[in-house]
């Protein structure tokens, strides 16, 4: 970028003040285009002489070189000092919400210990994990039932691997999410939670080698489809657990054109609850595999399930569903406007094209990583981008677990 002095700036021109560091000026990003005299002003009260700037990225030309006998303006520190209350007040905002998110995260991790051992006493204690069970989806439940609107949070999560656990605690949020769009009842509600937390349930019988493989020889397909049945017989002693949980078990592989498996059942013969399972069990499974070089972005994910996988689901479950994530699911890579690129990690129920946006910035630790709710800026989501195309530093900087994991606001 070629350098200009700051007395020939004008709104429109794009600068960025990466070289003065993000914290010494008032702004809110350290790249953008000025959209204000204000901003100027700014500038030459900090005693900035010169600023870099793109001519690609602006929509406004510099000002002609100043003549030498021109007075210059005399501008006061209303100007910097006005700016700068105002960053400090978007600090605390973002420290709030960094707060916010990092509860989340807590709460998820305690979810995830809990699903474990749910998973691992169901055959030893099997009444007892079903008590764990239903109490973990009745929190998840009561606070979907009483919130008005949702946000759906990207789980960072830095602790212990769980295992199947993940999948299980990620299957049911992403069920009980889609539930509640459907306006689903409260009984409903909990057998769709039981059913998709216990969904996997039979795939402890299954080998590791046979569970990961990418691709199966038929007896090992037949084998790996065997933990359909497996399920059924794990939840056996549950004797509490309702015919539509069950259900689910039996189900969640099935398809809506008849191609799935136990039962090869199709359309409306499939129950709901199954049906609502497979599209949340599906999606997360190409978001996490076990290979994490096969994993798909969110926003890959819905795609692909949209575009190439529509006849296995029902129709207007899929659609729903869509609607619920957004169209930049929290996980999504994306590139702004002004060239930045960021990571969704929140969504806003009430406006799904502005979500909260964790910012790449090379200059500000990761641990300090701006978090740029788009509903108070005049940025906005350009495009999706995969992290195949972005320098594995942006990758790291921005999702460095390489998981997709997710919670609810307000959901224990």
């Amino acid at each position: 970028m070629p350098a200009i002095p700051v007395n020939r700036l004008q709104p429109g021109v794009f600068i960025s003040l990466t070289d003065v560091g993000w914290l010494k000026h008032p702004f809110l990003l350290n790249q953008f285009r000025l959209a204000s005299e204000k901003q100027i002003a700014a500038l030459l009260e900090m005693g900035i002489k010169e600023v870099f700037w793109d001519p690609e990225r602006s929509t406004a030309e510099p000002l002609p070189e100043a003549s030498e006998h021109e007075e210059e303006m005399d501008f006061g520190g209303m100007a910097l000092a006005g700016m700068l209350d105002e960053k400090r007040q978007r600090i605390a905002r973002v420290q709030d919400q960094r707060d916010r998110l990092a509860r989340r995260e807590r709460e998820f991790e305690q979810e995830a210990a809990s699903a474990s051992e749910v998973l691992k006493d169901m055959n030893s204690r099997p009444q007892e994990a079903h008590n764990k069970a239903q109490a973990m989806v009745n929190r998840m439940v009561d606070g979907l039932l009483g919130a008005e609107s949702v946000a759906i949070h990207l789980v960072n999560m830095k602790g212990k691997d769980h295992g199947l656990a993940f999948h299980a605690l990620n299957v049911m949020v992403l069920s009980l999410l889609l539930g509640q769009r459907l306006k689903l009842t409260a009984e409903e509600m909990r057998n769709l939670g039981q059913g998709a937390l216990f969904h996997d349930a039979g795939k402890g019988e299954i080998p590791p080698r046979i569970l990961r493989a990418a691709s199966r020889t038929p007896p090992e397909e037949e084998f790996y489809r065997a933990h359909v049945g497996y399920g059924i017989k794990a939840v056996a002693g549950m004797k509490q657990m309702l015919t539509p949980a069950r259900n689910i078990i039996a189900c969640h592989h099935e398809q809506w054109d008849g191609g799935g498996f136990p039962n090869k059942l199709a359309g409306e013969k499939i129950p709901r609850l199954a049906r609502i399972v497979a599209i949340a069990n599906r999606y997360d499974n190409l978001c996490n595999p076990f290979d994490i070089k096969q994993a798909k972005t969110p926003a890959e994910a819905l795609g692909m399930m949209f575009r190439q996988e529509t006849k296995r689901y029902d129709p207007e479950l899929l659609q729903t569903f869509v609607k619920t994530l957004g169209v930049f699911p929290p996980g999504s890579f994306v590139q702004l406007n002004n060239g930045a690129v960021g990571l969704v990690v929140e969504g806003n129920p009430d406006d799904l094209l502005h979500p909260l946006i964790m910012l790449h910035d090379p200059d500000v630790p990761r641990a300090e990583a701006i978090l740029l709710d788009l509903r108070d800026t005049d940025l906005k989501v350009e495009a999706s981008v995969s992290p195949a195309t972005l320098p594995m530093a942006v990758v790291e900087y921005l999702a460095p677990r390489g998981r997709v994991d997710y919670y609810i606001e307000g959901a224990s």
